[in-house]
C-alpha cells in the first residue's frame, strides 16, 4: 500500500464502505502517474480487498470553454487512459457533468469508497456537496495539485505572497517526498466501458470557433518532455529573461499543470534535482509553488474570485473613486476580442492568446490593466479580462487566471501606488514601460497577425 501523507487527504463525507470498487473519479489530476489520489484509491482498494476503478465525468460544456480546451484535455485523457490499461487499472468516461452520472454509477457498483481531487473553484465544490448528499459511502479529497496541500498551509485567505511564503517554505521538507512508482492492483474482476474517445470529441457541445492548437502536444508525455527541454535549454537563463516576452524564456507548462498532466510536485523534484543555476531555480520554484499556491489560498478562501467582488476593499474604494473618469479610448468586448484597438502592442498580445492558446504573463499583466482603461467601468473590465482569458487560453478557468486578472484591475495581493485617473491607487503599466523591458516591435511583429488556426479533429 502506499503512504500517502494524511494532511493531503480530507474526509468530504463518513459513511458505510459498499461491497463493490474502490473509485477515483479523476478531475482536476488527469494523469495515471505522481498521482496521490490515484495511491490514495489504490491504498484503500488493497485495505479492503476490493478492485480499483478510475472514472471521468465528461460535462457537455464547462464554463466558457472552447473547442481548444476540449481537444486537449480529451486528447491526453486518451493517452492517460492506455497508461492506465497497460496497469490493469479500469478506466471509463461518464457523459455529463458529475451530480448528474456519478451517484447512479456509484449506486449501481455498489461502490466501495470514492476518492477525488481536490479542486478550489465554486463548481467543483459543489458538485462535491451535490455527490455527497446523494450517496452514503466514504468520499475523500486528495491534494495532488499542491507540493503543500491547500487547506494545511493556510485556513484563511492569505494577504499577499510575503503571507503564506513562510507558512509554505515552513512545510516543504514534510511533503516533498519522492513519488512512489504506481503498480497493478492486487484485486481484479472489474470491468468499465472502454471510452470511445472519437465519440466524446463529436458528443460535446462546445464552441467550434476557437479551434485546436497546433503546436502543443497534449498529455503527460509531452508534459515530461517540455519539462526536460525546460531545465536543459531555459532554466539557465530564466532568470532574468522569463519578464521577455519576445524570448522563450518561460517554461510554458501551464496547460499541463492546469489539466493535471503533469503534477507540479514532479516538476519541483526535477527542477531542485537540476544542476546549476541557483538564482534560474529560486525564481522558478517561487512561481511554481508560492505564487501558484497562493491563487488556489485566494479561490478556496473567496467564492467571489470570478468577480470584481473579490477585490480587496482599499482596490475597490479607490476604483469607485476613479469610476467616472474621462477614458480616452473605449472598447467594447467585441472589439477587443478581435484586436481591433489603436495600440498594435495591445492588439498583439491579445492575437497571441487568440492564436497560440498562450500569452506571455508579463504581457498578460499589460493586457488586463489596458482593458481597465479601455471599458466603462471596472466591474466591466474583469467581466470582459475573465471572458477572454477563460476563452481563448489553453490554462483558463484556472486559479492563476482568476487572480491574475483580479491583481491587474483589482489590486489582490497588491499594494496601492501613485494615485492617477481610472487606475486611482491600483499599479499602473503603459507601453512605454514595456519598451524599457523588452523590444516592443520585436513582439508586435512575432503575433501581431492573424495565421490560419488548425483542426485537429
Amino acid at each position: 500500500m502506499y503512504d500517502v501523507h494524511h494532511a493531503r487527504v480530507e474526509t468530504i463525507r463518513e459513511g458505510e464502505t459498499g461491497k463493490g470498487p474502490v473509485i477515483y473519479w479523476m478531475s482536476r489530476e488527469q494523469r495515471a502517474h505522481d498521482n496521490w489520489a490515484l495511491f490514495h484509491a489504490h491504498s484503500l482498494a488493497a485495505q479492503h480487498k476490493r478492485p480499483l476503478g478510475v472514472v471521468f465525468c465528461l460535462a457537455k460544456g464547462f464554463l466558457e470553454a472552447t473547442r481548444r480546451q476540449y481537444d486537449f484535455m480529451l486528447r491526453g485523457l486518451e493517452e492517460t487512459a492506455q497508461e492506465l490499461d497497460n496497469l490493469s487499472i479500469p478506466f471509463t468516461v461518464l457523459k455529463g457533468d458529475a451530480p448528474s452520472v456519478l451517484p447512479g454509477f456509484l449506486n449501481e457498483l455498489d461502490v466501495c469508497t470514492l476518492v477525488t481531487d481536490f479542486d478550489p473553484l465554486r463548481i467543483k465544490q459543489e458538485w462535491q456537496k451535490q455527490i455527497a448528499s446523494a450517496v452514503s459511502i466514504p468520499i475523500f479529497e486528495v491534494d495532488g495539485h499542491n507540493v503543500v496541500p491547500c487547506r494545511n498551509v493556510s485556513d484563511k485567505q492569505e494577504y499577499a505572497a510575503y503571507t503564506i511564503r513562510p507558512k509554505i517554505h515552513k512545510k516543504l521538507d514534510e511533503f516533498l517526498e519522492p513519488f512512489p512508482k504506481l503498480v497493478p492492483p492486487s484485486h481484479s474482476g472489474l470491468v468499465l466501458p472502454t471510452p470511445d474517445f472519437a465519440a466524446l470529441h463529436r458528443w460535446v457541445d462546445v464552441d467550434e470557433s476557437v479551434a485546436p492548437v497546433c503546436d502543443v502536444i497534449p498529455g503527460s508525455a509531452a508534459a515530461q518532455e517540455r519539462l526536460d527541454d525546460f531545465l536543459a535549454a531555459t532554466l539557465p537563463v530564466y532568470e532574468p529573461e522569463r519578464n521577455n516576452p519576445t524570448l522563450e524564456g518561460v517554461s510554458r507548462l501551464s496547460p499541463y499543470l492546469h489539466f493535471g498532466q503533469i503534477a507540479p510536485q514532479r516538476v519541483t523534484l526535477d527542477t531542485a534535482e537540476h544542476p546549476g543555476n541557483a538564482a534560474g531555480k529560486e525564481a522558478f520554484l517561487e512561481q511554481l509553488i508560492v505564487r501558484r499556491e497562493l491563487t488556489d489560498n485566494f479561490c478556496l478562501h473567496n467564492p467571489q474570485y470570478d468577480s470584481i467582488d473579490g477585490g480587496p476593499e482599499w482596490g475597490l474604494e479607490t476604483l469607485l473613486k476613479h469610476e467616472d473618469d474621462h477614458r480616452e479610448y473605449s472598447y467594447s468586448r467585441e472589439e477587443l476580442e478581435q484586436a481591433k484597438t489603436h495600440s498594435p502592442l495591445w492588439n498583439a498580445a491579445q492575437l497571441q492568446m487568440v492564436n497560440t492558446g498562450y500569452m506571455h504573463n508579463y504581457m498578460r499583466m499589460y493586457w488586463a490593466k489596458k482593458i481597465l482603461e479601455w471599458t466603462s467601468s471596472p466591474e466591466e473590465a474583469v467581466k470582459i479580462a475573465l471572458y477572454l482569458n477563460n476563452r481563448y487560453e489553453l490554462d483558463g478557468r484556472d486559479p492563476n487566471g482568476y487572480v491574475g486578472v483580479l491583481w491587474a484591475i483589482t489590486g489582490v495581493h497588491d499594494r496601492p501606488w501613485r494615485e492617477r485617473d481610472i487606475y486611482g491607487s491600483i499599479r499602473y503599466m503603459n507601453s512605454n514601460g514595456c519598451r524599457r523591458k523588452f523590444k516592443v516591435d520585436t513582439y508586435i511583429k512575432q503575433y501581431g497577425n492573424r495565421p490560419e488556426q488548425c483542426s485537429l479533429l
